[in-house]
């Protein structure tokens, strides 16, 4: 084969992944927001057959020989091909170890999965879900022995979240937030606490609908490629590209800021995908590069940016607008108090910015434990209300607030969580070098993006999966080590404002 052709057909290769992509996609995204009770199964069915036909094509002989003699004269490639050949490689060589039954039917068993999560929690029935996620834990667990039998399986899907991360790493982390972060929630529990009034009363979805299209087209998102809808529990897909991204919310009456944060949320996830570079397109490089760097973008703009004083000094006008007479006797120092009030709470994406780390925490221990078998998945609703008893001081009413809130264990996302955390830190550290060129609260008192969006893109989006997180990591903080320290200052200046400190 001359290397000509064989550059042409790596280009062809992952066009048509990215179309399956595309269609399998799809079936989840419907799945999740406008398809019909009942139907899970026929989903099922689709994509156990499209996933066969992934899998015979990514690990097919023409495939492997493909790549093999790519990498084989890799000094003829450039830099994206390059980086191209070897995340084809890795996610190969990973389907080459779990047989092609088992693979299909951890498809399958996904997409039903959810769909029984959905129920699970409308009903608080956790005993409806248990057999579900057993399935999910036990093959997860396997998946891990089959692509790395000498290494721990919870290090394995750390490390395939977030590269780099691990246990020890994640230990590590935690332990420096867990110093700081509980002295902090303990002196703000010591102040006055601070009114949240203005959150709540009685907010029409159709209202909350005009807000959050608002918010989209402030934040800078291209709406011929965003799309908005709404689900059990917000979240955000690319649909074979940057092209196609939807972001879902959830709209709760009797509490506007609860879907504008989701929004604002999911659409930082859109923008870091619709940023990659046009050349990316219908490529494994088009989109995020890891999780850890995705909620990084998310949590910057849900935080960092919308939770700031220049922020709600620009929104305030609109919330008057969009709720009359809801907004009436409160002024925009109110609804910033409020939006950072520090309250224990039940619901991690609710949770304010100083106790949600601690949230995470008892996640990522209860995963370390079903991951190493120690804790059942019987035993989970047990374990996450006493974790919730002894991190954040609550009681867990039912498992509808408890162990059912997150949709993250139904498809298997084992190791994701950790990735909230990280982010939120990475985030803090991209402000201060932000800041250096770009005035961010100019910018915000006057509902700007822009700027902010540009540094995103030189620094962040544009690369897609091209640079590894560490090497992202490297661009944006100019060469400085990444530490927590930043994240938890950040967090400290916020509540000394907020409560007087």
């Amino acid at each position: 084969m001359e290397l000509t052709e064989a550059r042409e057909k790596l280009i062809s290769l992952q066009e048509k992944m990215s179309a399956y992509s595309h269609a399998l996609g799809l079936l989840s995204y419907d799945g999740e927001t406008t398809a019909p009770r009942g139907t899970a199964g026929n989903r099922a069915h689709a994509t156990g057959i499209l996933t066969e036909e992934v899998y015979r094509l990514s690990t097919g002989k023409e495939t492997v020989e493909l790549l093999e003699f790519l990498e084989e004269n890799r000094d003829g490639l450039d830099e994206k091909e390059k980086r191209m050949v070897h995340l084809l490689l890795k996610d190969i060589r990973f389907m080459q170890k779990i047989p092609m039954d088992e693979y299909i039917e951890y498809q399958k068993l996904t997409v039903e999965s959810q769909d029984v999560w959905v129920r699970a929690k409308e009903t608080s029935d956790f005993a409806l879900f248990e057999p579900y996620l057993t399935k999910v834990v036990d093959m997860t667990r396997r998946f891990a022995r089959y692509a790395a039998p000498d290494k721990d399986a919870y290090d394995y899907w750390l490390n395939e979240y977030e590269e780099g991360a691990s246990r020890e790493s994640c230990d590590a982390f935690f332990a420096r937030l867990r110093e700081r972060l509980v002295p902090l929630i303990r002196a703000a529990g010591e102040r006055p606490q601070v009114s949240d009034a203005c959150l709540h009363g009685v907010f029409p979805e159709k209202q909350q609908e005009e807000l959050a299209l608002f918010l989209m087209k402030t934040m800078g998102l291209d709406m011929d490629h965003v799309g908005l809808s709404t689900t059990e529990h917000p979240f955000t897909t690319s649909l074979g590209s940057h092209l196609d991204e939807r972001i879902t919310t959830h709209y709760h009456e009797d509490d506007w800021s609860s879907s504008l944060f989701s929004v604002i949320h999911e659409g930082g996830h859109a923008l870091y995908d619709t940023g990659s570079d046009e050349e990316l397109l219908y490529t494994v490089l088009d989109g995020g590069v890891s999780m850890g760097i995705h909620e990084s973008q998310s949590r910057f703009c849900e935080n960092i940016l919308a939770r700031s004083k220049a922020f709600i000094r620009y929104l305030f006008p609109k919330l008057c607008e969009v709720f009359p007479g809801q907004m009436d006797g409160y002024t925009w120092e109110d609804v910033y108090r409020a939006v950072n009030r520090v309250q224990p709470s039940l619901i991690r994406t609710e949770a304010d910015e100083v106790t949600y780390s601690l949230h995470i925490m008892i996640r990522y221990e209860l995963e370390k434990r079903l991951m190493d078998g120690s804790l059942s998945v019987h035993d989970l609703p047990g374990e996450w209300n006493r974790m919730y008893r002894e991190y954040l001081g609550v009681e867990v009413p039912d498992d509808r607030r408890g162990v059912l809130q997150d949709s993250h264990w139904s498809f298997g996302a084992i190791g994701y969580f950790p990735s909230y955390a990280l982010g939120s830190a990475y985030g803090a550290q991209f402000l201060s070098h932000m800041k250096k060129t770009v005035d961010v609260d100019a910018a915000l008192e006057k509902g700007d993006f822009a700027p902010m969006n540009a540094w995103n893109r030189e620094h962040i989006w544009r690369y897609g999966s091209l640079k590894t997180p560490g090497e992202i990591l490297e661009i944006a903080l100019e060469g400085e080590k990444f530490t927590p320290d930043e994240y938890l200052d950040y967090l400290e200046g916020k509540v000394k404002d907020v409560y007087g400190l």
